[in-house]
């Protein structure tokens, strides 16, 4: 209720213990810090910013963390492979919670994760800078998040997309969001609109509704790929994509294709020793996704270049797809 409990909660030590292994200047790293340091607990911090799976193990030992935030795969799988190469020297009994947000955290990854550390919460939330929380989702199964109540999915005209009709639509939220870009009014405009007297930001996330009333998270409509007039988001290819065995990470990105408009290509780091073939990947792809999301090419490179946040550097892999045409 005052400053005065926040300092006696300090002092007791009564707040929880919570590393981020993206650095500062990534929203779910500030976001954790912001919220340990408003609730009286200790931050763990990884020294000089940069992601080593061990140094982040040993401080998880050491400073008896309970929550770790990673940014999806990129992140949580290198963890998993130091911790699996050497359990004995860890010792997660204090970690009860890893928290998951900025890119996609596969279902194998959380069965790895579980598999390492049984009876674990595991969460995934989403959410971008301009509008802060928009939903979460827990466990191993499923796909879609549970939405909030500043959170809805809006179609062409800015209404509602009806639950169960199929209609994809923009994210948006509602409520505490920015009041604009800094010196810059035409993406303020874009980006922050006004629809029967209520503010909303619309960060360019594309999403459809289910019946139930979730969301099903499709990914940045900017990053969209058009083939045969139908559009292909990367992360719902993505992610099945990760969770081959013989797969460690892998970005999708569309190529300009004569009879397509663009051609669904794949750029793909292999898992150790494993030499993926494109007929495997559309093979364990067609399992889960519409014919047309299937890639249609694949490129193997010895690492997918993300940034220090874990996010993909999709002109980078734009780049590698159309020069090994």
């Amino acid at each position: 209720t005052g400053p005065e409990d926040l300092a006696a909660r300090v002092a007791a030590g009564q707040g929880l213990v919570s590393l981020a292994t993206p650095p500062l200047m990534h929203s779910s790293a500030y976001w954790l810090a912001s919220h340990v340091m408003f609730t009286g607990g200790t931050l763990v911090m990884v020294p000089l910013g940069e992601f080593d799976p061990a140094a982040i193990w040993d401080l998880i030992t050491r400073e008896k963390v309970f929550i770790l935030v990673v940014v999806g795969d990129a992140m949580a799988r290198p963890l998993i492979e130091e911790f699996e190469a050497h359990p004995e020297r860890y010792d997660a009994g204090s970690l009860w919670v890893i928290g998951s947000g900025g890119a996609i955290l596969s279902a194998s990854t959380k069965e790895r994760l579980l598999a390492i550390l049984p009876d674990r919460m595991i969460a995934d939330g989403f959410g971008s800078s301009e509008t802060g929380v928009l939903g979460s989702r827990s466990g191993t199964d499923g796909t879609t998040f549970v939405l909030n109540e500043e959170t809805a999915v809006l179609d062409e005209d800015m209404r509602p997309v009806e639950p169960g009709s199929g209609v994809v639509g923009q994210l948006a939220r509602r409520g505490l969001i920015p009041l604009e870009y800094h010196r810059d009014a035409e993406k303020t405009a874009r980006t922050f609109v006004e629809i029967d007297g209520v503010r909303w930001a619309l960060p360019g996330d594309m999403a459809t509704v289910e019946a139930d009333g979730t969301m099903s998270l499709l990914g940045r409509g900017s990053l969209s790929i058009n083939t045969g007039g139908e559009k292909v988001f990367p992360e719902e290819v993505e992610a099945p994509l990760r969770d081959h065995p013989a797969v460690a990470d892998a970005v999708i990105v569309g190529v300009p294709d004569e009879r397509w408009g663009e051609r669904v290509v794949a750029v793909v780091q292999p898992a150790r020793g494993a030499v993926p073939t494109l007929e495997d990947l559309q093979a364990h792809c067609r399992e889960h996704l519409a014919g047309y999301k299937v890639p249609r090419g694949l490129i193997l490179v010895e690492r997918v270049q993300r940034s220090p946040a874990g996010k993909a550097d999709y002109a980078w892999a734009k780049d590698r797809a159309v020069r090994s045409r």
